[in-house]
């Protein structure tokens, strides 16, 4: 991939991982899995639902202790494009705890941020390890969503590790 195909407003993190294309793709769509991960640390999960389809919908929470007291936000899109153990696309919005796309600036985000986001993940066979690219457009390479990528993706190694993957 070259930056030039790469938007300015988009967030781009290529990972390698000790494990096949297979069960990183079980991490991206299997709730079980997902809730052990994803989001910045100090963040958990308590609910992920997902329809893995083309057309299916998913809403997720992630919850943060804040100093203002414990944090929920809520997360909803639509997945666009399912190609197993290869590619997966969907979209991303704030929500309420039911889905309802909420307008950037309830969720105290910055003028201009998009409602909805787009996420791609593509995974590449390395025979038997897994190169990992996520491009999620709509959020600035320099934004906190860029650091909170990264921060999961080290909660992913470290659940594969304990897994014994790794």
């Amino acid at each position: 991939m070259t930056n030039d195909s790469v938007p300015a407003d988009a967030v781009v993190i290529e990972r390698s991982f000790d494990a096949p294309p297979a069960l990183i793709w079980q991490m991206w769509t299997n709730p079980e899995h997902f809730t052990q991960w994803y989001g910045p640390d100090g963040a958990t999960v308590p609910v992920a639902k997902m329809d893995v389809r083309a057309g299916g919908s998913r809403l997720v929470c992630m919850e943060m202790d804040t100093p203002g007291g414990l944090r929920r936000m809520w997360f909803t899109g639509e997945y666009r494009e399912v190609a197993e153990n290869q590619r997966l696309v969907y979209t991303e919005s704030m929500s309420d705890e039911n889905g309802n796309v909420l307008p950037p600036s309830d969720s105290g985000l910055p003028p201009g941020h998009p409602a909805t986001t787009e996420v791609t993940v593509e995974l590449h066979d390395l025979g038997g390890r897994t190169r990992m690219v996520l491009t999620h457009t709509g959020i600035p390479a320099n934004s906190p969503g860029a650091a909170g990528w990264a921060m999961a993706f080290s909660k992913l190694a470290a659940h594969l590790q304990a897994q014994g993957v790794q």
